[in-house]
């Protein structure tokens, strides 16, 4: 087996690079396990503690229970997964059922920043790109998907993304194996990324 830990900014382009990577390998071959699935279980919060919580900071992660399933998945082991609502700010009571597979693929912004992670991880990626690209792409994802404003969106960025990205998510890029500089807007770099990681998938496959 092999583990891909992949990270960058919010908007920086992961999920371009994560499909591109999906799709140059064989069908059934990749798992993707995404970082935001592990925000912790805010059951005991009220809801306006919930809301007040700062999702770009590493505290807001269950580490302890994602290293535990990729330990699992690494070892042959099937894991629930949790499943996480930004409009109720918790966890859902549904899991989505994960089988072992030949490549699994952990992505989020902070994926490279927690130790014992990293060392699961057998290739480590991070997605660069301008800030002002990342902020364009905020906008419209979370207006279009989260039902925010414009307004509401650009404030966040300032108070919250922006000095959150400097202080933990920019720092792990000095982790990574490998750097996709300007995001999903690389096909160069995701191409040869893609050949290489079909290259690591097909020789753990012999070896098997």
């Amino acid at each position: 087996m092999t583990i891909i830990g992949i990270a960058g900014g919010t908007g920086s382009g992961k999920t371009t690079v994560v499909r591109k990577i999906v799709e140059a390998l064989p069908p059934h071959c990749v798992a993707v396990v995404p970082l935001d699935s592990y925000y912790n279980d805010t059951s005991h919060m009220t809801e306006e503690e919930r809301h007040a919580i700062n999702f770009d900071h590493p505290d807001a992660f269950d580490w302890k229970l994602l290293h535990k399933q990729l330990n699992d998945l690494r070892n042959g082991i099937a894991i629930e997964q949790p499943t996480y609502s930004y409009i109720k700010c918790n966890r859902e009571p549904e899991t989505v059922h994960v089988e072992p597979k030949p490549v699994i693929i952990i992505e989020g912004i902070m994926t490279l920043i927690n130790r014992k992670l990293r060392e699961l991880m057998d290739l480590k990626i991070f997605v660069d790109t301008d800030s002002d690209e990342r902020l364009i792409r905020n906008i419209q994802r979370d207006v279009v998907e989260r039902g925010r404003t414009v307004d509401m969106v650009v404030q966040r960025y300032l108070d919250v993304l922006k000095p959150m990205h400097e202080q933990f998510i920019e720092p792990t890029k000095r982790h990574a194996d490998i750097i996709i500089p300007q995001g999903g807007e690389n096909h160069k770099g995701i191409d040869i990324l893609c050949k290489y990681i079909e290259g690591i998938a097909a020789a753990a496959r012999d070896n098997g």
